[in-house]
């Protein structure tokens, strides 16, 4: 998943509070009177960064230092629009569009680290500032996108584009521009951009509420256990870890089972007592929905009205209409028919698998004399496991020993990344780190030349959301003379003393995949900051990442990476075959729970707010919404439920189809990759050269056309998942 802290909508103006994934940016003083003279003076987003590459200062940042740099960043962002909007020289490209481009510097500064620090370190300090900050936020964003006087600037500019004798990339810019405005509400009346300027600062509210309660109730809801004995099927390794997570909590004596976003969790695959793994799931489904302080049904509610009435307000049927005309899928209707073209046959395989599982759980029980039951949503993961071990021969345990955390980064994602594009990876320990475990590498280019600086934070912790995502905290410009600082984090388990980072093969899936958002980010060679790195459609930020994917089994690479951590032996070619052989069984399910989040996203976007639920009607709603799908198989629940979907309530609202409409344009392009030598220079130097380094400053699709050679072709993600059959 990518995650920007400022979104493509206005990169350098810091400003993106509808699509900012981290949350919108700040506006005004929290606290005047905390503002000292020595403060002011001394706050290290006052002026740029002086470490290099402007890598930012967390050694002299504090949690006190944000509000200022808001404050201050905002009046003088406020002062140099005004400028812009009341210049009484006529509109030029230099002193409307690039002005607007290089504003706003001390915001953008403090809010590129903020929004970082509260998905991967927050605290109770940095939430309640977002908390406190997000109408305020919301409200800077429409003073800007709501100005009459800056937009006909733009407005003029737009009709004589054509005459402005700009290059591609600077023609493009001043349509983007042009379009963002209309698309904020440039063009609506008076009173119903008053009516949008109240919409979009309860919507910043609700969004930060909901963000917060997720982590919140997460933390909460972890499952304590009492005895060890119920833990039976776990590794020593993972109940020591359990007993220190649950002493660091107090609960010495204890153990403690911390819950991921999704709705399945991890050690479900493991437990053999299954009373166990019904609380786990018990506790995992029922996250925001069972009454409290962190319940999320009202304010899920209320967001979803607010947005499909900014939508109505826009002249728009619904709130994914709205949303998806700047995507590349242009229209719910595009993705309603791609969408509809899986599931069934998706349903169909998953409910075969589930008749596999059930002979399973039916001739166990039967061969210890006792009475069989029906599989349930905390059953599925145990029972594949068991399958794919009899069925293949393999399991997950197996692989771990292969796949410590280290050496999978270094030898395995890192060597892929030098095979196809020259990169070299040095490791730093100079430069300061928000946190201890967090890792930098300087990265260079063939002939020497210094690309980027990345950071590294490999495992979960209370303090940092759950997944796996890419962010940035310096983005690249030739306008801004700016050099990529990038962030990628996973939620590894972290290890205990003496021991190795162990990660399961669905880790390193994700290591490879947040690392293509990395090569996204870094390899951005355009003028403006609008269109750096990962600033692309939602529906398109996903691909290039999902094909680095497709090194994680490549046979140089794998061989290079998945060896034993106490051994150095190679992982076995038997094991591997395993692998690769049990590789689409259960493609059914990993695609049916997904789709079921993803047109359950669509469910409540494609509706007017008049349809929207109450609190007390959320759940019933999105049973309904599974059920009129056809995606209700109970044993499958949808990969996230309405109240933990962190992605709806963020920058993928009527968005999380992305995933697999990228999806489609990855299957192609690994097989055009293949079929051109794999793992290549020539091929990745293609991909850098014709893709990845020309962030948004050409049209998504035509990008993809151009290295595939043709439309996009549905067919080879039908394989890849084994739909083809149906």
């Amino acid at each position: 998943m990518n995650r920007s802290p400022v979104g493509p909508v206005a990169c350098a103006l810091a400003l993106a509070v509808a699509a900012c994934l981290a949350g919108p940016v700040a506006a005004q003083s929290h606290d005047h009177a905390a503002m000292t003279q020595q403060a002011q003076t001394q706050n290290p987003f006052f002026a740029p960064s002086t470490l290099e590459f402007n890598f930012p200062q967390f050694d002299k940042i504090k949690d006190a230092d944000f509000a200022p740099a808001f404050d201050r960043g905002m009046a003088e962002q406020s002062a140099e629009i005004e400028k812009i909007a009341n210049n009484p020289e006529a509109p030029t490209f230099d002193n409307t569009i690039l002005a607007m481009e290089r504003s706003g510097q001390v915001l953008s500064r403090a809010s590129y680290v903020f929004f970082n620090l509260t998905s991967a370190n927050t605290n109770d300090a940095l939430n309640k500032l977002e908390a406190d900050y997000s109408p305020k936020f919301a409200a800077q964003h429409d003073s800007i996108y709501l100005n009459d006087k800056l937009f006909a600037r733009i407005k003029a500019l737009y009709d004589r584009r054509a005459d402005l004798g700009l290059d591609p990339q600077g023609l493009r810019l001043v349509e983007k521009y042009y379009e963002d405005f209309v698309h904020s509400g440039a063009n609506l009346t008076p009173a119903q951009k008053e009516q949008v300027k109240k919409i979009n600062a309860e919507i910043a509210t609700l969004q930060t509420t909901l963000t917060q309660n997720v982590l919140a109730e997460a933390n909460a809801n972890a499952v304590i256990v009492d005895s060890r004995d119920e833990l039976a099927g776990l590794s020593d390794e993972q109940i020591q870890g359990l007993a220190d997570d649950a002493k660091a909590k107090g609960l010495d004596g204890k153990y403690r089972i911390a819950l991921v976003n999704t709705t399945g969790q991890p050690l479900e695959a493991q437990l053999e007592n299954r009373a166990l793994r019904e609380r786990i799931y018990n506790a995992s489904v029922n996250r925001g929905s069972h009454g409290g302080q962190w319940d999320n049904t009202a304010p899920i509610s209320k967001l979803m009205k607010l947005r499909a009435e900014r939508a109505a307000i826009m002249g728009y049927p619904n709130y994914a209409a709205f949303a998806l005309a700047d995507e590349t899928a242009k229209n719910p209707e595009a993705v309603n028919a791609m969408l509809g073209k899986i599931a069934p046959a998706a349903v169909a395989n998953a409910r075969k698998e589930g008749a596999v599982l059930q002979a399973m759980i039916d001739s166990e029980q039967k061969a210890k004399g006792e009475a069989s039951f029906e599989l349930q949503p905390w059953d599925w993961a145990f029972y594949t496991e068991k399958v794919r071990k009899a069925q293949y021969d393999y399991d997950e345990n197996e692989i771990k020993p292969y796949m410590e955390f280290n050496n999978v980064l270094n030898n395995g994602v890192f060597f892929a990344a030098n095979k196809l594009y020259g990169l070299t990876f040095k490791r730093r320990t100079d430069l300061p780190v928000y946190q201890q475990d967090v890792q930098t590498y300087d990265v260079f280019n063939e002939d020497g030349s210094k690309l980027a600086i990345i950071i590294v934070d490999p495992y979960a912790r209370s303090s940092k959301q759950g997944g796996a995502w890419m962010s940035s905290y310096v983005d690249q410009s030739e306008l801004m003379g700016t050099h990529p600082v990038i962030a990628f984090h996973l939620n590894v388990t972290k290890p205990t003393a003496g021991k190795p980072s162990l990660m399961t093969w669905d880790d390193v899936n994700g290591a490879f995949h947040e690392f293509g958002h990395v090569l996204h980010g870094m390899f951005s060679n355009v003028k403006y900051p609008y269109f750096a790195g990962t600033n692309v459609p939602r529906d398109f930020v996903e691909y290039p990442s999902q094909v680095n994917e497709m090194w994680q089994d490549d046979p140089t690479v794998l061989a290079n990476y998945a060896k034993h951590w106490q051994t150095g032996a190679p992982m076995p070619k038997e094991l591997l075959d395993k692998v690769m052989a049990a590789s689409k069984f259960n493609e059914g399910f990993a695609t049916t729970e997904y789709l079921g989040a993803a047109m359950l996203d669509q469910k409540w976007h494609q509706v007017p707010a008049s349809a929207i639920p109450d609190a007390s009607g959320v759940m019933a709603y999105e049973a309904k919404s599974l059920h009129d799908i056809g995606l209700d198989y109970a044993a499958v629940p949808p990969r996230y439920r309405t109240p933990y979907f962190k992605h709806i309530m963020e920058g993928y609202a009527a968005g999380y189809y992305a995933y697999i409409w990228s999806e489609v344009l990855d299957a192609d392009t690994a097989k055009w990759i293949h079929d051109h030598g794999g793992l290549t220079r020539a091929n990745g130097d293609r991909f850098r050269s014709m893709l990845l380094s020309r962030g948004g400053s050409v049209d998504a699709m035509e990008l993809f056309k151009a290295f595939y050679g043709g439309d996009p072709d549905i067919q080879p993600l039908l394989e890849r998942r084994g739909l083809t059959a149906q």
